[in-house]
């Protein structure tokens, strides 16, 4: 079974591109449990606390990351460097529980696995 590694690197709202890529790990995660995802970028809003997309017209969502527990996908990885570049650095501010490691270590978590899906 190949590795397959999800990367969030978009805000969340705004377009359809975040939505879609949860979809499609959700989809993916019934034939392969060895999937991994990564926040990077502005990507490391896709797990945060208290959003409103309501105000911009758009359906929230971002609460369905909750359900990837549930899939068995359990190795989701920020980016420390993402989140100190825009101001966040307290993992609770995120309603999962996630791994915080730096580029680097992204880098070469990713070159473990066989496939990359970015979105």
């Amino acid at each position: 079974m190949k590795n397959i590694a999800f990367v969030f690197s978009h805000v969340p709202h705004g377009t359809s591109l975040s939505r879609e890529g949860l979809d499609s790990v959700l989809s993916i995660s019934v034939i392969n449990q060895n999937i991994s995802i990564f926040f990077v970028g502005d990507g490391i809003f896709q797990l945060m606390r208290n959003q409103n997309p309501q105000c911009i017209l758009s359906r929230n969502y971002v609460s369905s990351f909750g359900v990837l527990p549930f899939f068995d996908i359990n190795k989701l990885y920020y980016c420390k460097d993402s989140l100190i570049e825009r101001g966040y650095f307290n993992k609770y501010d995120f309603f999962l529980n996630v791994s915080i490691i730096s580029r680097i270590h992204i880098r070469e978590k990713l070159e473990q696995h066989d496939l990359i899906i970015n979105f």
